[in-house]
């Protein structure tokens, strides 16, 4: 996924040792579920003024994306240092759908839960891609690109963290004003990698992402996906989940210096009760 970005931490942090406050750094990028942008504030709190981009985003947005309600709308989500290429609203064969045409750039589309969604249920999603990150390696800490992904991020119960992870939540809730997710799980469609396989992130065990498609086979082909979150949580984590406290879509092609164009349909994600029969 992402590779580490060098963010300066404030003064009672500088004791701290080079590796540990990169580490750190790239932990909070990629628990990007964690963070609250402050433009993502704003937006949604209606102090920055809509552009017409944005009203079109948001009206197939809506026609797209459907999760529980929360105080939150979707907002694009920027990494400083990043590329960030925006997703554009498309029509695909009469269909809405949104577009990334990635190009050595990371695009997140994200929604963070306010109250949090106590038990996640199901979720479906399409996507559909025309290329693969060359040379990606979703176990490879500097080139764990994915064309297409769905994030969700977690609370749970942080007395199961190691002394590390500890340390890195708190440097983030210094850096971006809140801690870490518990744990992240992330649906990405893989290079090489067989489909159901779970990677755990070389990085942080606390991100792991579950392969749903993998190789060229199906490039140019829309894939639908339906998944129970929680059975997924205890495959990729061997515990129970938590209340989830984002989802968010991700095109990611930075570490590999990637071009491809990435294309993701209706999602719909629901709490548990709406599952049960």
């Amino acid at each position: 996924m992402l590779h580490c970005l060098f963010v300066p931490l404030p003064t009672p942090l500088n004791g701290v040792s080079a590796f540990c406050r990169r580490l750190a750094c790239w932990v909070v990028l990629v628990g990007l579920v964690a963070c609250s942008a402050p433009a993502e504030r704003a937006e949604v709190d209606g102090d920055a003024p809509v552009t017409a981009q944005q009203r079109a985003l948001n009206q197939v947005v809506g026609q797209l994306l459907t999760t529980p309600p929360s105080a939150f709308g979707w907002q694009p989500f920027a990494l400083p240092g990043k590329r960030q290429v925006l997703f554009e609203p498309v029509e695909v064969a009469a269909r809405p759908a949104l577009r990334v045409k990635a190009d050595n750039s990371v695009s997140i589309l994200r929604r963070r839960f306010e109250p949090l969604l106590a038990q996640p249920g199901r979720i479906s999603f399409a996507w559909r891609v025309d290329a693969l990150p060359a040379g990606a390696d979703l176990a490879a800490a500097d080139a764990s690109d994915s064309p297409v992904g769905i994030v969700l991020g977690f609370e749970g119960d942080r007395t199961r963290w190691s002394p590390k992870m500890h340390r890195l939540s708190e440097m983030s809730r210094l850096l971006t004003g809140e801690e870490l997710p518990y744990a992240t799980l992330v649906y990405v469609w893989g290079n090489r990698e067989t489909p159901g396989t779970v990677v755990v992130n070389p990085r942080t065990d606390r991100i792991r992402k579950m392969v749903l498609d993998s190789g060229t086979r199906d490039i140019g082909v829309w894939r639908n996906h339906v998944r129970d979150v929680q059975a997924d949580f205890r495959l990729a984590f061997g515990e129970e989940p938590g209340p989830l406290r984002v989802v968010a879509l991700m095109t990611d092609t930075d570490n590999t210096r990637s071009a491809l164009t990435a294309w993701y349909g209706p999602l719909t994600l629901e709490p548990a009760d709406a599952t049960k029969p």
